[in-house]
């Protein structure tokens, strides 16, 4: 079995580590480089960068944040927000990062999915999914930083996304994002049944039992978190040892 894997999300606007809830009451929180650092100090297995703003307002992406943080971590990362074709791909993981995460550019040209899989290998490609319930036991896919529901239901997205070539899926839920009242577990282990492929779930860590939750009950292959990392709510040291404890294989080397 495959260690589980814990994974810190920094959300950057303007060159700052920032944070919200349900997308929205965004505040700022640190220097993206020095956060980085001190999670590849701390244990991290992975990092997670959005550019969140990228997409909505249809500007590149920070290439000069990614060259900075490669050079001082050695942890993979993979980077997402505003990115909308190969050549977008090509210079991120040109800038350091080992994976990107395509979200919005996914909805609206899903051939961008299989085309990068095809050149750079499935195992560089992460779907990115914001999705919010519209209905119950209904997920529907929103774009462009969660302003723009596209009616595509969430599920049926990512099976098609594991069709397209992603190796990877990352199931947002916006309804729990940043509420610190667990992960939305019936829609990450609905998208975990419907995959073959890792699911990273993500929104709404707030204490440990919230991760050994879904990692077992939800079958999340990773769980990313933002605000308890953050502001140190969640020692990432602790959370591996608590992890362990409950006989869920995580990787504990520093």
């Amino acid at each position: 079995m495959l260690a589980k894997r814990i994974i810190p999300c920094l959300d950057v606007d303007k060159g700052r580590v920032v944070k919200g809830k349900k997308f929205q009451n965004i505040a700022d929180v640190a220097d993206p480089v020095e956060l980085a650092k001190r999670y590849n100090d701390a244990g991290a297995d992975e990092l997670v960068f959005y550019d969140i703003t990228a997409s909505n307002e249809e500007r590149n992406i920070f290439l000069d944040v990614v060259e900075k943080v490669a050079r001082e971590i050695s942890i993979p990362f993979s980077v997402g927000g505003g990115i909308r074709s190969i050549d977008d791909i090509n210079r991120v993981l040109r800038s350091g990062a080992e994976k990107v995460s395509i979200n919005s550019a996914a909805v609206t040209n899903p051939s961008l999915i299989k085309q990068a899989a095809a050149k750079f290998g499935n195992q560089c490609i992460v779907l990115s999914i914001d999705a919010k319930e519209t209905s119950q036991g209904k997920w529907e896919v929103f774009i462009n930083g969660g302003r723009k529901n596209t009616g595509i239901d969430a599920i049926e997205w990512a099976k098609y996304g594991e069709q397209l070539g992603a190796g990877e899926i990352v199931i947002n839920a916006i309804d729990t994002d940043g509420e610190k009242n667990g992960y939305n577990m019936t829609l990450t282990r609905a998208i975990a049944g419907a995959v073959n492929i890792p699911i990273v779930a993500s929104g709404g860590a707030g204490k440990l039992e919230h991760f050994s939750q879904v990692l077992k009950e939800a079958n999340a292959d990773a769980a990313l978190a933002a605000s308890v990392f953050h502001y140190e709510e969640i020692p990432i040291p602790t959370l591996k040892a608590y992890l362990a404890a409950e006989d869920i294989i995580i990787r504990r080397e520093m």
